[in-house]
């Protein structure tokens, strides 16, 4: 906030109750008693003005007008104009959590058509609406899958988003869950190795689709085999190539979640961020979040209202289906304002153009010497391709270019620093995509 109204009486009353005379003395007992050193070297006070200059200062030291290449589960789409236009009225954007449903019904219905909206898109029966992000929403769906098998262990492909899976590990550090990761072939996920993982203790099997290489593979016998063998089936998806391959539905998935920031939302760091979670009728009661559902009135008219209410708020807490109690909804309701203003044919259109301009932008790399394509399994908008040198290192230079050119898998895969993955989205233009390859070519050989 740029102002903060407290009076001085105010001032006064905060003091007395932390036993300080006045704020110097508070800044020279934090100094001395508490954990913060760094007190030590804070700069003089300055006026609002001044602050607002040097925080302006260093913030046009960040580059922001470089064409992104990159994607790893967060893309950057095309968001009409019109998304924010609805996200920005008032009665949606100080909404809070619609308790009354008397006084709530548009916020609710807002709710009960994103939850239509992502049945239809994922193919699943029911869908919450909804978690703070995809990572969170991935271990939300492992909690729900433990939940319905009663049975405590988890197997996980390496081809699921590596940032996926260290959110699972910090999150089940004090949590009685065994997480066993399966190591990947290629681009591609080893579903020889996954069966062979899968044993009558496993709680559920997570992969990604398309997986975090891009690669779009068939889950479909898998699913019917892990099934057999009692583990819960778990898909983490990208939601905009949904609309132009299998649904997860249609494979057999019991849990499909997402990062939902490409609906509609800006890229940021940290967020907000949306998770999305559908699932079958099966795991339909042990769903976490909010639900909203359709009903009537005693007049007969129809009326929407949170149902399969689970959540921490309203029942024992050890008894809930997960403690995530903020609401998500402006950020769904962002989501569904984007789904309807591009509407199914111009998702379609979106989709194909990502997955064209994709293939186009790697037969330009591929034809830089030195540059090679990694694995020839399909691929959605996302491929990886091999330097004879780190590929960080190649990356800063295409930023002093002007391109941020994609992201470098040995931050993550120690096997794999000279591969780069690359991603193309309904916003790259030919000439931009031209521009990165004549950068890249510069760069590897000048």
């Amino acid at each position: 906030m740029p102002y903060i109204a407290n009076t001085e009486n105010d001032a006064r009353e905060m003091l007395d109750v932390i036993g300080c005379r006045d704020f110097d003395d508070l800044w020279t007992k934090a100094e001395v008693k508490g954990p913060y050193p760094q007190f030590k070297y804070m700069p003089r006070a300055r006026s609002e003005f001044e602050v607002m200059k040097q925080a302006k200062k260093l913030a046009s030291k960040n580059k922001i007008d470089l064409v992104n290449f990159v994607g790893a589960g967060y893309y950057d789409h095309v968001i009409p104009s019109a998304v924010s236009e609805v996200t920005a009225r008032s009665e949606f954007y100080t909404a809070y959590t619609p308790y009354q449903p008397e006084a709530s019904q548009g916020t609710l219905q807002a709710i009960y058509e994103y939850q239509t909206a992502i049945c239809r898109l994922t193919g699943m029966a029911v869908s919450n609406a909804s978690l703070y992000d995809g990572g969170t929403a991935i271990f939300e769906a492992m909690m729900l899958g433990c939940r319905v098998t009663k049975k405590r262990r988890v197997v996980i492909s390496e081809a699921v988003s590596p940032i996926f899976r260290k959110m699972l590990h910090c999150y089940c550090r004090n949590l009685n869950v065994e997480l066993v990761e399966v190591p990947c072939a290629g681009v591609e996920s080893s579903i020889v190795s996954l069966l062979d993982a899968v044993n009558d203790k496993t709680a559920c099997v997570i992969v990604q689709y398309p997986n975090f290489f891009g690669t779009v593979e068939d889950w479909t016998l898998f699913i019917e085999a892990i099934h057999k063998r009692g583990a819960v089936a778990i898909c983490s998806t990208y939601p905009v190539s949904l609309a132009i391959l299998k649904t997860p539905g249609e494979m057999g998935f019991d849990i499909v979640t997402a990062e939902g920031q490409s609906l509609g939302i800006p890229l940021s760091f940290g967020g907000p961020y949306l998770g999305v979670m559908a699932v079958n009728e099966k795991c339909m009661r042990k769903i976490p979040g909010r639900v909203c559902g359709q009903t009537v009135d005693k007049e007969g008219k129809i009326g929407y209202v949170l149902t399969l209410q689970a959540r921490e708020q309203h029942i024992r807490r050890e008894e809930a289906m997960s403690n995530i109690c903020s609401n998500e909804s402006l950020c769904a309701l962002t989501a569904l304002a984007y789904l309807t203003f591009v509407g199914k044919e111009g998702l379609k259109h979106v989709a194909n153009l990502c997955s064209a301009k994709a293939v186009y932008l790697r037969n330009l790399l591929t034809d830089i010497k030195g540059v090679e394509a990694v694995g020839n399994s399909p691929f959605f908008n996302e491929f990886i391709i091999k330097f004879p040198c780190d590929a960080g290192a190649i990356v800063q230079k295409l930023i002093n270019k002007g391109y941020v050119s994609g992201f470098p898998l040995g931050r993550y895969y120690e096997t794999r620093r000279n591969q780069l993955l690359v991603s193309v989205t309904e916003k790259r233009t030919k000439e931009e995509m031209k521009g990165l390859a004549n950068a890249m070519e510069a760069v590897l050989w000048n």
